[in-house]
């Protein structure tokens, strides 16, 4: 899997750090991915930041 953001939704929310903070970093305005391809153990985190990103400017991108 790979993630992608919308940098033109996202708006700093965290809520991605909080679920997955070893894959997603928030800063003021936006979201810095730390690891765009992480591995299938950090699946159920990555789901759950995806699911409660408030703008939905995450994105799962299957490879």
């Amino acid at each position: 899997m790979r993630i992608e953001v919308d940098l033109d939704l996202c708006q700093g929310h965290g809520m991605c750090e909080l679920e997955a903070p070893d894959v997603f970093e928030a800063g003021r305005d936006s979201v810095t991915v730390l690891e765009s391809e992480p591995d299938e153990s950090r699946r159920a985190d990555v789901e759950a930041a995806v699911r409660y990103c408030p703008t939905r400017a995450l994105t799962i991108v299957e490879e």
